[in-house]
């Protein structure tokens, strides 16, 4: 059912586990082509994020469609089913839209798109359908381009401040993370924490993406707020309690 050179690969097991486990559903519920018509349903009853879903996409795990069904990329390397029990999938358009390359993985196709060329001769339109086998990179532009937009969006929205999501630099600190296996509320938690910081202080000129995504973005993932750290010095340890009745 799955292909131990894809479940145990780096990309795979550097995931949270969370996205690994949303990626094992979608696989069990998927059809005799490997797709998925409610990944949303799906990503509900297992309790994961939306994360982990933009994840997949971005880890190339899964190919999404417009219409809101998504397909297991490496399902041919995972699967293989006999010509007497295999059913054909019923979204035939979309799977016209795909290719499978020299690792038997799907890859994504440029929609159809048909010219028309006017025909004296016939006295009618010919349609020419042009398929345009779509770069890797472009495979993922979308979903990038959607989890560059909601980060640095939240961070304009809590720190007023007003980067592009356009930025190259910033886009390279985030993929950075990403790689390492953050998510998207991480970037959220690491913005919250450091606005609560350094907002109407010196500090807050560095709520910026070069800095709070730079290679502290760990060590600020897991500092304890302003607020808990007055907790905790405002707590009396257990052993001196009854010295101080």
């Amino acid at each position: 059912m799955f292909a131990k050179t894809i479940i145990d690969s780096d990309a795979f097991l550097d995931m949270p586990v969370t996205a690994q486990l949303l990626y094992f559903h979608l696989a069990m519920r998927a059809d005799d082509d490997g797709f998925v018509n409610k990944p949303k349903s799906i990503l509900r009853m297992t309790g994961c994020k939306d994360d982990d879903l933009s994840l997949l996409f971005l880890k190339k795990f899964l190919i999404p469609f417009d219409c809101g069904i998504v397909v297991i990329k490496h399902w041919k390397i995972h699967n293989y089913i006999a010509k007497d029990r295999y059913r054909e999938t019923k979204y035939k358009e979309e799977k016209a839209m795909l290719s499978l390359d020299e690792n038997n993985s799907y890859t994504t196709c440029i929609q159809t798109v048909y010219e028309v060329e006017t025909q004296d001769r016939i006295g009618k339109d010919r349609l020419v359908e042009s398929n345009n086998i779509m770069s890797v990179s472009e495979e993922t532009d979308c979903s990038k381009s959607e989890i560059y937009k909601t980060i640095i969006s939240y961070l304009n929205e809590k720190a007023a401040t007003n980067y592009k999501a356009s930025s190259k630099k910033t886009q390279s600190s985030i993929n950075a993370r990403l790689e390492e296996g953050f998510t998207i509320d991480d970037f959220k938690t690491v913005i919250d924490k450091k606005c609560a910081d350094w907002l109407t202080t010196e500090f807050e000129q560095y709520l910026r993406p070069s800095t709070l995504f730079g290679t502290k973005f760990e060590s600020y993932l897991n500092a304890p707020t302003k607020q808990k750290q007055k907790q905790q010095q405002e707590e009396v340890p257990e052993f001196l309690k009854k010295w101080s009745v």
